[in-house]
């Protein structure tokens, strides 16, 4: 039995900002199914089996081009120059104060105005299971200093993992780099159903405390006895309405774990479990691995059920808490935090230093 809307590439043939514009199918040789655009380097389906063997599409996106460009602008996408919000939008560099675009009121989010989720990649498949994808961020680019060269590769193994993984150099002046992917998963195939029956484990004792625009600290929070605290499988919903400063912010989980994962996502390093989710009913298990020291848990709050923007495949309404996200990054607003840096990997990049990381989305049955 097959559940899931037919995407065809001749509906993300285009041409943007005068580079071409695809959907490319990846496939592993136990019947995964990953589909994935350059414009954006977004993730549009991932097609796994229940525990009856029923294959499901698991992440919300679009059926074509122009649903991607009026819909949610981070989903599926992959983020750079720099995830999460940056203070005001402004940092100092070797004693340099610079100003990156405002786009998120009063602060920088998800790399500005036009950050790496509104642009094209150029693209190479590589085989049937592999995919890169390059894009050359500009000295200046939204604001930000330096030319930072990114290579993106997307892999399916036989494990049912779909394996994201970057390399970055700062080419030319210091300058900033934090990556994650925000693909918003709904392990029940029912993309439009509410994720609060998921069952999550997050095995994180700390979160960053957030100021009322949603900016971390720099103080870190103890979970336990909070409503953030999954280091025990805990549905999503079973505290999202508890009476807590962070959920009535966030309007839901909207908030990054420092995860026992590695300090420094440094070349070779294997990447560790960061979460854990479950669908009870249709039995989908997503594991989250990481290389990178911290997991931005967000559960939709801002899906709103509003056409076009939220009309998604096959005209399903992406509604409120309808999709999860488990993002893996480096600290949010790390720039203008030292005290994060002391044990954990800075965001810095002087003139000829790579970064280097992956995250991986394995799939599974109960």
């Amino acid at each position: 039995m097959v559940t899931h809307t037919d995407l065809r590439r001749e509906d993300f043939s285009a041409t943007i900002d005068g580079k071409p514009v695809d959907l490319f199918t990846l496939r592993n040789g136990r019947g995964m199914v990953a589909r994935i655009t350059n414009y954006g380097a977004k993730i549009e389906q991932i097609l796994v089996p229940d525990r009856d063997g029923a294959l499901g599409d698991v992440v919300q996106g679009y059926d074509g081009i122009a649903g991607v460009m009026g819909g949610q602008a981070s989903m599926g996408s992959f983020i750079g120059r720099y995830c999460g919000r940056i203070d005001g939008g402004r940092f100092t560099l070797d004693g340099v104060a610079h100003q990156a675009a405002v786009n998120s009121p009063p602060n920088t989010l998800h790399g500005g105005q036009r950050g790496s989720r509104f642009r094209v990649f150029d693209a190479r498949q590589i085989d049937g299971a592999s995919l890169e994808l390059t894009y050359v961020f500009q000295d200046g680019e939204e604001g930000v200093p330096g030319t930072l060269p990114l290579r993106l590769v997307y892999s399916l193994g036989d494990d049912d993992a779909l394996t994201i993984a970057w390399t970055a150099v700062a080419a030319d002046r210091t300058t900033i780099a934090n990556f994650t992917d925000h693909t918003f998963f709904n392990l029940s195939g029912d993309l439009g159903s509410s994720i609060l029956d998921h069952v999550a484990t997050i095995p994180a004792r700390r979160y960053l405390a957030l100021s009322d625009s949603g900016v971390p600290t720099g103080e870190m929070v103890e979970v336990a006895g909070t409503p953030h605290d999954f280091r025990a499988p805990t549905a999503l919903g079973a505290r999202i309405g508890a009476d807590d400063r962070m959920l009535r912010q966030g309007h839901g989980y909207d908030l990054h774990y420092v995860t026992d994962g590695p300090a420094e996502g440094a070349t070779g390093q294997a990447p560790v479990l960061q979460a854990r989710f479950l669908h009870p009913a249709s039995g989908r298990t997503l594991e989250v691995l990481s290389t990178e020291p911290g997991l931005q848990l967000y559960t939709g709050n801002f899906l709103e059920g509003k056409a076009p923007r939220d009309v998604g495949k096959g005209g399903i309404l992406y509604t409120k808490h309808s999709g999860f996200c488990a993002e893996p990054s480096k600290f949010p607003n790390s720039v203008n935090i030292p005290s994060f840096w002391t044990s954990f990997p800075s965001t810095v990049l002087r003139p000829g230093q790579w970064t280097t990381g992956s995250i991986v989305y394995r799939f599974g049955v109960a």
